[in-house]
């Protein structure tokens, strides 16, 4: 969308998507799909999250140095792990980081060169998914172990991207959202040895149906347009970001397009809506568990955590609950299950999630 209306647009980072289907792959040869095939002008970074073989580096469609060795893996607790399987000669797990900030702060740099011309950068960053690897620079800067550290090394990083829009006059027409695709995978274990709470307050980590793997940093700021300190308490999912973009761009939705997908420029902004606003979120877990989220009120089609968090499935107790039911405000910590107790709400919000199931979108 966003190439289509002028933009030169890159993808540095962990891809995870797919580069092709042909087994066994030709690491020698052009991939057959690729960040190029969908939508992107440049491509630099590796094939899934920095604990999954193969690794190399990719850049466009091809092998920068194809994974022709073989690594052990290394599992040392808690966070230091990847899997056994194909590397390339050069690959350093360590430098993966390091190099990814190193191409976003060049590709602002280039960008800079043409500024009449827009531009989209996504950096999936590999960091703070395993593994944790924080360089020396920021061994021991935090109160919360490797983690900790390898977060300050991950912050270090969005300060190198914010410095090169400063640096290069790019800084008050860029709009820059940080954010994270699930909540921290911070264990009880992890909560009981630190001071640090990765997940703040919330129920759970990452890959549970509870808050705490829902709930996800989302900073943006995009000097003139987004007032300082502005804080939301609209409803949004990271579907939404394609909606905005669109709206940023006067770009309409077509009917079979981002059909999951809400504007949430005027809750940015506090500029007047111009399409209505997300109601709800449909929420899943690890272990296939749904849940949806409408104004405070939150309902999971199940017990357990349905993710990592023990128990992760329980099963009901005769005339108990068969699922759970909170009130996030009054209850922000998932504490007080309401299932029995609020019926109409338990059935109000079965019918949504069917319908949505049902219609296979949520939008329009």
């Amino acid at each position: 969308m966003l190439k289509s209306a002028g933009y030169h647009t890159a993808a540095i980072g962990k891809w995870h998507l797919g580069f092709g289907s042909t087994e066994p792959v030709d690491y020698s040869k052009s991939f057959d799909i690729s960040p190029n095939s969908h939508g992107f002008d440049y491509y630099y970074g590796i094939p899934a999250s920095l604990d999954f073989e193969p690794y190399f580096y990719v850049e466009n469609n091809r092998a920068v140095d194809p994974p022709t060795a073989f690594t052990p893996g290394l599992n040392v607790p808690r966070g230091v792990f990847w899997r056994q399987g194909k590397v390339a000669p050069s690959f350093v797990f360590e430098d993966v980081l390091p190099t990814l900030a190193k191409k976003a702060t060049t590709y602002i740099a280039e960008r800079a060169r043409e500024p009449q011309k827009p531009f989209f950068l996504y950096l999936p960053l590999t960091g703070p998914h395993t593994p944790w690897l924080p360089t020396r620079k920021f061994e021991g800067k935090s109160n919360a172990g490797i983690y900790g550290d390898f977060v300050a090394m991950v912050d270090d990083v969005i300060g190198q991207v914010t410095g090169a829009l400063r640096q290069h006059g790019l800084e008050n027409n860029t709009l820059l959202i940080l954010t994270s695709d699930n909540g921290a995978h911070w264990t009880p274990e992890d909560r009981a040895r630190y001071p640090h709470r990765a997940n703040a307050w919330w129920r759970g980590q990452k890959a549970d149906i509870h808050d705490a793997g829902h709930r996800i940093p989302f900073l943006a700021r995009w000097p003139g347009r987004i007032a300082p300190g502005t804080v939301s308490g609209q409803l949004t999912c990271l579907t939404d970001l394609f909606a905005t973009a669109a709206e940023i761009n006067g770009i309409p939705l077509k009917e079979n397009e981002a059909e999951d997908s809400f504007s949430f420029l005027a809750a940015a902004t506090g500029a007047p809506a111009k399409s209505p606003a997300r109601a709800s979120i449909v929420h899943h877990s690890a272990q296939g568990m749904f849940a949806l989220r409408r104004s405070e009120w939150k309902l999971a089609e199940g017990l357990g955590s349905g993710g990592f968090t023990e128990p992760q499935k329980e099963s009901p107790t005769p005339n108990g609950p068969t699922g759970q039911l909170y009130n996030l405000m009054a209850d922000p910590a998932e504490s007080d299950n309401l299932f029995l107790r609020n019926p109409t709400k338990v059935a109000e919000l079965t019918a949504e999630l069917n319908t949505i199931r049902t219609k296979g979108r949520s939008r329009g």
